[in-house]
């Protein structure tokens, strides 16, 4: 699952603003500021979370499951 936080902190991590995320993921702006806007489990289209999920990935984020501590982002690391 994909919450609205994790979405955030991986825009952050990239420096990315909404528009550059819609750009990347092919999902309106109106539809990116409700899904980082929810509180709790989202309830946004799959295919739109796919999309958002890839885009992210695809930009070097890995998202981390929900554990004990909770779910969260990072950056891949760059092969020089």
């Amino acid at each position: 699952m994909l919450t609205a936080p994790q979405v955030r902190a991986a825009r952050a991590l990239l420096g990315w603003s909404q528009t550059e995320l819609s750009t990347a993921s092919g999902i309106s702006v109106p539809t990116i500021k409700r899904m980082e806007g929810a509180i709790g489990p989202g309830r946004s289209a799959a295919d739109n979370v796919q999309a958002i999920r890839a885009a992210l990935e695809a930009a070097g984020v890995i998202f981390i499951d929900d554990d004990d501590e909770g779910p969260g982002v990072r950056l891949k690391k760059v092969s020089l």
